[in-house]
């Protein structure tokens, strides 16, 4: 009787053993959940990205951020217009 309590016990703590530190265990499982939870923040900040992206798409091939971006990255200017340019510190001449 006494050895099979003894191999019940050791049966029990084999099984412990691997619930908590085998392979799919429970530190297994909190690491991974761990990790699903910063791949999903990233994936919501790429997601934001990818909306902004396809709202610039849109406003470039609608025609109106076409010149809004040669404005500002080409210094675009229309006809009739007049193109001021503010420096931050005043120019000093010798």
């Amino acid at each position: 009787m006494r050895w099979l309590i003894g191999i019940l016990l050791a049966l029990f703590l084999g099984l412990q053993y691997r619930l908590w530190w085998g392979e799919g265990g429970i530190r297994e499982r909190d690491r991974l959940e761990a990790e699903v939870a910063v791949q999903q923040e990233r994936n919501q900040e790429l997601e934001m990205r990818n909306r902004k992206l396809a709202d610039e798409v849109d406003l470039l091939k609608s025609g109106v951020g076409v010149e809004e971006r040669a404005r500002r990255d080409l210094g675009l200017v229309g006809e009739g217009e007049v193109f001021y340019m503010l420096l931050d510190k005043p120019v000093v001449e010798p």
